[in-house]
């Protein structure tokens, strides 16, 4: 049976026996782990019960219970009226009777993946993993297994980091609307039960401040975080917004102090995932939502963000990004100090559609050419060159972007920078701004001297020379629509 008060008790004890304590000053010892860093490229896994309806998108729990909403309309015509057939009548249906954790880390692991973040519970309040919080999870109803166990454990066997993703908090509120008609959401819901709390949702001016979620919420909130965390040994903890209300502010610390000092007690290092500034800056890991910066940082960060365009689930009409998109993307995301977290969302019976499996492969046969650019790199003294500009901020990536044969981005690692043409004119020339010869009256750009270059993946040693400039190279037979990589070794 759960002991709430039990639970409230280990986090204190876990927190009072380590180096980290519950306040910023403490948790601002920190730091994002190398092996993070040397990372680059994870994989986002959203699947749940929304996948059943497979209409819109995830948020399909709050928006069916919005009258007058396409989900509202497709609910009533699909399913019958919300009190008859309500969002918890998509639990048995949710049978993952094809779903093989192997093959899909297989499938992550060949894309070049080197982690994992399923999401662990989403807004709608069901658990992906056997909980001793509560019944309303995957092991003990729909389908019978334990998801996240079974990812972790698939992962380990294929070399992958396993992490996990919390979107518990917004459940506070998510089902709320359903209290406004006649439908399966009662006045009776209780703590313990699918839909329990179903508040009023926020206004958006109040968003971040009221209402204020009660003591009882928060607490249920916190244990579950922390049971995820030391239930399957998670290296990765991702949050997704409204972690920053005010009122969470308390137990986030809790959390990351108890997290943090688990892993001492592991040896092990591991990540917090945070937007909207919800944790004091350099407590954990920055992370922007379908969006990157437009230069580089001096602190490590990453982007999450989705194969499919305009749902993080699998629906019926999803559009698809292009693998070549996704690569720029992700090779203008490590050249400013960051990671790519790329989303994919499984049918609700556990298969991967064929359009997400074609992107994931494509990404990962550039990778195994060009992964020596990617992975173990760091930040150059330029990060990137030409006339196109990254549009700042979250929710930027629903258009794609045009680069020009003038676009390059820059890693380093060992003894070579490395240049990505972002688009690789078919006449085989370009010039590099930043790599020629300085004006040594003036301040310099780039004094390196060059032993050599050389184009990943092709046979071709490429001709070239430096002048004020540029760095001037011809190729003759390189082709792609994909980032041609330069490795330009230093003496």
């Amino acid at each position: 049976m759960y002991n709430k008060q039990e639970w409230l008790d280990k986090i204190d004890q876990v927190i009072d026996r380590g180096p980290f304590k519950d306040d910023w000053g403490s948790l601002s010892k920190y730091r994002v782990p190398e092996w993070f860093q040397d990372a680059k490229f994870g994989i986002f896994i959203h699947w749940g019960l929304y996948s059943v309806p497979a209409f819109a998108n995830e948020w399909y729990s709050r928006n069916m219970y919005i009258k007058g909403s396409e989900e509202y309309e497709h609910h009533r015509k699909t399913y019958g009226d919300h009190k008859d057939f309500g969002y918890k009548d998509f639990i048995p249906m949710f049978q993952a009777e094809k779903f093989d954790p192997d093959e899909w880390v297989n499938l992550f692991k060949e894309a070049g993946a080197k982690y994992i973040v399923p999401v662990a519970e989403h807004h709608d309040g069901f658990q992906m993993y056997d909980s001793e919080i509560s019944k309303w999870n995957a092991r003990n109803m729909g389908p019978h297994r334990n998801i996240i166990k079974e990812l972790e454990d698939a992962a380990k066997k294929y070399d992958l980091v396993g992490g996990a993703s919390s979107h518990r908090i917004e459940h506070w509120f998510f089902m709320g609307h359903g209290r406004e008609f006649d439908s399966d959401i009662t006045e009776e819901e209780k703590e313990g039960d699918f839909y329990w709390p179903a508040n009023r949702e926020p206004d958006h001016h109040d968003l971040f401040s009221k209402p204020t979620p009660t003591r009882d919420f928060l607490e249920d909130w916190m244990i579950r975080t922390c049971e995820l965390i030391e239930k399957y040994h998670i290296r990765i903890l991702y949050f997704d917004w409204w972690i920053q209300h005010s009122s969470a502010k308390p137990y986030l610390k809790k959390i990351a102090a108890f997290y943090y000092n688990l892993a001492n007690e592991w040896g092990e290092e591991v990540v917090i995932c945070y937007k909207h500034d919800a944790f004091m800056f350099g407590t954990a890991l920055v992370d922007v939502e379908r969006g990157q910066f437009s230069d580089v940082k001096p602190f490590y960060w990453q982007t999450d963000t989705a194969i499919a365009k305009n749902s993080w689930c699998y629906t019926e009409n999803n559009e698809f990004k292009k693998a070549k998109d996704i690569l720029c993307d992700l090779v203008d995301i490590v050249s400013k100090n960051g990671n790519l977290l790329l989303n994919v969302g499984p049918r609700a019976d556990g298969t991967i559609t064929e359009e997400d499996q074609a992107v994931l492969l494509e990404i990962g046969e550039w990778l195994k050419t060009n992964g020596e650019a990617i992975y173990g790199s760091r930040t150059w003294r330029f990060s990137w060159e030409g006339p196109t500009k990254i549009q700042e901020g979250q929710f930027t990536d629903s258009k794609d972007k045009v680069f020009t044969s003038e676009d390059f981005r820059f890693t380093v690692k060992g003894d070579s920078v490395y240049v990505f043409a972002l688009n690789y004119p078919d006449t085989g020339k370009i010039t590099i701004q930043t790599l020629g010869v300085s004006d040594a009256s003036k301040l310099p750009t780039f004094c390196g001297i060059i032993d050599s270059i050389d184009v990943l993946g092709f046979d071709e040693v490429p001709q070239w020379q430096r002048d004020e400039k540029g760095l001037h190279i011809t190729t003759k037979d390189v082709h792609s629509d994909k980032p041609v990589v330069f490795r330009v070794k230093m003496v």
